[in-house]
């Protein structure tokens, strides 16, 4: 079986009261963050801050100490079974406009609720909850009303 490991991120942008998170629409048609196959001497972070460069365009970007998310699933690739580990970390960034690449279709900025029904994957909106459940118990956020 083959082994493959991703980096990605949870991006957010707070703009006065209201936070709203990056989601990126790929062309085989699901929801979902940037992420992307670590390369070769890139430590996870690297690969994070390329992946949202060559994905999104966004250079400001602020790791948020203190979380780190792993997702493990199975899929198949040419018949062979690859077993893919994806490391999500948490940016808040303050630019809006972004310039999505080839591999993508569109994009959105949404509120948590808006996010959490447009992405496609479960263990996507795990991590999206345990994303904006850190960032309330860290006081970046205020909980809704």
């Amino acid at each position: 079986m083959f082994q493959e490991k991703s980096c990605g991120a949870v991006v957010f942008m707070k703009k006065d009261a209201d936070v709203n998170f990056l989601l990126l629409h790929y062309e085989a048609g699901h929801w979902d963050f940037v992420k992307g196959n670590m390369e070769p001497g890139e430590s996870e972070k690297d690969t994070v801050l390329r992946e949202l460069q060559e994905e999104t365009g966004i250079i400001d970007a602020q790791f948020i100490d203190g979380f780190k998310e792993k997702v493990e699933y199975f899929y198949r690739r040419k018949g062979a079974t690859i077993h893919k580990q994806v490391i999500f970390y948490l940016i808040e960034t303050h630019m809006e406009k972004v310039k999505i690449s080839y591999e993508h279709v569109g994009y959105a900025w949404l509120n948590y609720e808006q996010a959490m029904d447009k992405l496609t994957f479960k263990n996507a909106k795990d991590v999206l909850q345990k994303a904006h459940e850190f960032l309330i118990t860290q006081g970046k956020i205020k909980p809704a009303d």
